[in-house]
């Protein structure tokens, strides 16, 4: 049903309503009648008249109750016939008790009042106007059979002006009513068009957004909240049942959790809505710590690669230029200590041209392309690849993949990964016993979610002092090395949202690659 099918809907049945309390208030005053009239000294002057309308009026008063249970349509058209028949009833009471003199006419001016509001004025000025007719018809009737002086002439004129002076003021009320009914529906309608904006624009949010009162009961929650929570939250469910991890949260300030069902690591924001009516309420926004730190990932990643670009531009110019040069000085015959001095400058040439690619290469990590793959294969692959054209047997690296739920499917760069092993797996060649099984790659679930490639190696480990530096950008105990390769992997499983970290190992190094898996 649309929101104008809504509003019209409910104001017919706040009309409805208003009708069905006019039939009570008819049947209560027939029943009045029927039972306490002769007690208040009505109908003395007509006792069988009086006594014979009484019954009809009440049996008519259940007649239009049972009626309006037809439908609210047909009770507003019956509502004329209604005030008509009750206007007309009072007139014969009137008369049966005396005249205008026995206060049933301002019972009459209840009825016209009544007509003004329940019509919403529309036939109140007809009502008042029947009403004095009656008025005067039963006065005329009592001079002509009665012969009675011109005194109530003049009250019966001053009644009539009182019925139309009612008529006037509900006549108002009832277009104020309007006015402030249509006010309101207008305003229903901004504030659930807003709302329904509103209600778009939290669904729609990257972050969770969950509602809760001052009672801890959920007022609203986005399907983001939802998602990593890992709960069905709706509204009127309590906090603590529904997550206990944000009812313990304190709220005092942003606090990062862990969401061990969804492996999501969410950082918690506490707002008051600090609005009147609404005091306690709170909004607590649920923000992917993993989405932020990739996004300044990516911005970071962003302004090195332009950098690195310009960098290896500026410095490629000039080293081609002293590369060839020393080309051509190769080419002609010199003593022994020229042909050093030009291998000195071919290496250190060869060497910075080798920084200049990792360079480029760090600078070009946000460009990866991840797809779905078995990690435990690829490894697997790879080492047969890697060993058939490096100075690294195959007899040398061992896998070891007992530990670990197969398929371990991840989601990847192919070529980042290639690079990182890479690099772990040469620079444990470089530093291991180089004998049989001299290095390791085990697999192994951290837990539901995530997969731990470690790579170890039988060397002498690393120093003490040098571990806080192992990441380092152009740290390095190799003179030949260029001080990228561990820093450059790192860099690279980050961007795959993966981590590369040093582990604590008695014998040789081992360093752990922590991978999320995917279904």
């Amino acid at each position: 049903m649309s929101a104008g099918l809504r509003r019209q809907s409910g104001a017919s049945e706040a009309r409805a309503v208003s009708i069905r309390y006019f039939n009570l208030y008819r049947l209560v005053v027939a029943s009045v009648f029927a039972i306490f009239g002769s007690v208040i000294h009505l109908g003395q002057a007509a006792p069988e008249l009086f006594e014979t309308t009484v019954v009809a009026y009440w049996l008519l008063a259940m007649l239009f109750a049972v009626l309006q249970m037809q439908g609210d349509a047909f009770a507003e058209r019956a509502l004329g016939v209604e005030v008509a028949v009750d206007i007309l009833v009072l007139a014969v009471f009137m008369y049966a008790s005396g005249g205008n003199r026995s206060g049933v006419p301002f019972l009459i001016m209840t009825f016209v009042a009544g007509a003004g509001l329940v019509g919403r004025g529309r036939m109140v000025l007809g009502a008042a106007s029947f009403a004095t007719f009656t008025i005067l018809l039963e006065q005329l009737y009592r001079l002509w059979t009665e012969q009675q002086n011109t005194v109530d002439f003049t009250r019966a004129g001053i009644i009539c002006v009182g019925f139309f002076f009612v008529a006037i003021v509900a006549r108002f009320l009832a277009q104020r009513a309007l006015i402030n009914e249509a006010l309101a529906a207008a305003r229903g309608k901004d504030l659930e068009r807003q709302w329904r904006v509103n209600a778009r624009i939290i669904e729609d949010m990257q972050d969770g957004v969950v509602v809760v009162n001052a009672d801890g009961v959920v007022r609203h929650v986005n399907p983001r909240a939802e998602e990593w929570l890992g709960a069905a939250l709706r509204s009127g469910d309590h906090l603590a049942r529904a997550s206990s991890i944000l009812f313990h949260a304190s709220g005092e300030m942003a606090e990062t959790c862990y969401v061990e069902s969804t492996g999501k690591n969410l950082r918690l924001r506490y707002v008051e809505v600090g609005h009147p009516g609404f005091a306690g309420d709170r909004i607590i926004y649920l923000e992917d710590t993993d989405r932020l730190q990739a996004q300044a990932q990516q911005i970071k990643l962003a302004a090195l690669g332009r950098l690195t670009a310009n960098i290896a531009h500026e410095i490629r110019n000039p080293l081609s230029a002293v590369s060839h040069a020393g080309e051509l000085l190769a080419d002609e015959k010199r003593q022994e200590v020229q042909v050093r001095l030009l291998r000195i400058i071919r290496d250190n040439a060869a060497r910075i041209e080798r920084i200049i690619r990792d360079v480029l290469e760090l600078g070009r990590r946000d460009r990866g392309m991840p797809e779905s793959l078995d990690l435990v294969e690829f490894v697997r692959g790879f080492v047969d690849e890697f060993s058939s054209y490096s100075s690294i047997p195959r007899v040398a690296v061992r896998i070891v993949a007992d530990d670990v739920s197969v398929p371990a499917k991840v989601l990847f760069d192919r070529v980042h990964l290639y690079q990182i092993l890479s690099n772990l797996v040469g620079n444990a060649w470089r530093y291991c016993s180089k004998s049989e099984d001299a290095i390791q790659l085990l697999f192994r679930d951290l837990d539901e979610r995530r997969i731990v490639l470690a790579v170890m190696d039988d060397g002498a480990g690393i120093k003490p002092d040098d571990r806080p530096k192992l990441f380092e950008p152009f740290f390095t105990s190799d003179p030949k090395g260029t001080g990228l390769g561990l820093y450059t992997a790192r860099e690279l499983a980050e961007a795959n949202g993966a981590s590369l970290n040093l582990a604590e190992s008695p014998l040789g190094a081992e360093f752990h690659l922590v991978v999320r898996r995917i279904e």
